[in-house]
Order: C-alpha cells, then sequence, then structure tokens
C-alpha cells in the first residue's frame, strides 16, 4: 500500500510539473525574443523535473542508503541540475557578475552533492555532510540576499522587486527541505517514506512551477514598464 501511494504522489508530480512546463512555455509567445535564452532557464527546470518524477514514478534509479532507506537517484540529479538554475536566474535578474552568479551556483550545487552523499551513509557522517551541506547553503544565502543585492540596488525598481521577491521564494521553501530531510528516512525515519514523499512533490511543484510563474509575470511587468536594460543582460547571460 505504502509502495502505491508513493507512487501516486510521483505520477502526481509528473502530472503538475509537465502541466507547469506547457503553461511556462507560454512565455515564450509573450515575451521579446531577447528575453527568452535566459527564461527557458525557468522552462527547463520544470522538464527536468517532469523526467525525473517520471523515472520516480516508475521505481528507476532507487539505491539503498546504509540504514536501509531508499534513496532516489532522480531526485537529486533533478535537484543538482535545476535548484543552480534559479541560483542562475536570480542572479542574472540582479544584474550580479559573472563570478557572483557561477560561484552561488557551484555552491548550490555542493550543498545538493552533500545531501545526497549524507543520505546514503551513517552516523556520524550522516550528521557530518549535513552540517557541510548547511553551511554552504548559508553562503549560497548571503551571496543572493547580500552581495546580489547591492547590484540589483543600481538596477531599476521594478526589476529590483523581481529579484527580490524571486529570491525571498526559493530561499523560504528551500529552510524546508533540510527539516524533511532529518525527519525522512534517509534522516532520522521520524518520517515515513509515504507522508515524506507527499510533502517533498508538493514543495516541489510549488517551488519550480511557483517561480517560473512569478518569473513570467515579473518579466511580462517589465516589458510594460519598457525595461530594456535586463532584457540585454539576460541575452548576455
Amino acid at each position: 500500500m505504502v509502495e502505491f501511494d508513493i507512487t501516486l504522489w510521483f505520477t502526481l508530480g509528473t502530472v503538475g510539473m509537465a502541466l507547469g512546463s506547457i503553461g511556462l512555455g507560454y512565455g515564450f509567445l509573450v515575451l521579446p525574443t531577447e528575453w527568452r535564452r535566459s527564461y527557458a532557464d525557468v522552462v527547463v527546470v520544470t522538464l527536468i523535473a517532469t523526467v525525473a518524477y517520471g523515472l520516480m514514478a516508475l521505481g528507476i534509479g532507487d539505491i539503498g542508503a546504509a540504514n536501509g532507506a531508499t534513496v532516489s537517484l532522480p531526485r537529486y540529479a533533478d535537484w543538482l541540475l535545476t535548484t543552480p538554475l534559479h541560483v542562475i536566474f536570480i542572479a542574472v535578474i540582479a544584474g550580479a557578475d559573472r563570478r557572483l552568479t557561477l560561484t552561488a551556483a557551484g555552491l548550490q550545487a555542493a550543498t545538493i552533492v552533500l545531501g545526497f552523499a549524507g543520505a546514503l551513509v551513517t552516523s556520524p557522517l550522516k550528521e557530518l555532510f549535513f552540517l557541510a551541506g548547511s553551511l554552504v547553503f548559508v553562503v549560497v544565502v548571503y551571496l543572493l540576499v547580500v552581495e546580489a543585492a547591492e547590484s540589483a540596488d543600481q538596477q531599476d525598481v521594478t526589476t529590483a522587486g523581481l529579484y527580490r521577491k524571486l529570491r525571498n521564494f526559493v530561499i523560504v521553501l528551500w529552510l524546508i527541505y533540510p527539516v524533511i530531510w532529518l525527519v525522512a528516512p534517509t534522516g532520522y525515519g521520524l518520517m515515513d517514506a509515504e507522508t515524506s514523499s507527499l510533502v517533498i512533490t508538493y514543495i516541489d511543484v510549488v517551488a519550480k512551477v511557483g517561480f517560473g510563474l512569478i518569473a513570467l509575470n515579473g518579466l511580462q511587468s517589465l516589458q510594460s514598464f519598457g525595461v530594456d536594460r535586463l532584457g540585454q543582460s539576460l541575452a548576455e547571460d
């Protein structure tokens, strides 16, 4: 019964991500051509997630952890690819330079790798990897909240507002993942696999599709206000 329910959550996640991808694809019809290259990042995110959830629904990519729990390789592969894309998009909106953008994206990828490694092993390595990943994530938050904000403050009010909205949206949601990691079977098993899969699937859909919708709406607002400089920076990055 549990396996059926987990499969159901993953199937619903696949449908949610696929529908989100279709909806976000509308952006290619309404946004200026020079903005579409970077806007494609948010659509690629949901497309990657669609494939990952499809694989999980089929039970493909499950590996056993040292504590007997099951770890989904497609899920971590999804996060490894998509969360840095969100970081890059936020940094580009802020007008951050290439060094800051790539550093923040690389560190975000490192948090996923460390979380994956921690899920596979037992104490005390589990706690060590979790602590390392948490510290790296703090640096990512600092780069997005402090350093990227310095660049955003030099832009127009509408662009800076979109940067803050996207930044706050992902940071708040991403803070939930470490908590789930700790209480799920891959952590300390305080939450069963069925419930943790449901929660993660829900947050994933909200985070990825929601981010894309905010980005699309924000870019349309910039278009309405005639902000051309953002379109140029997006095309260049």
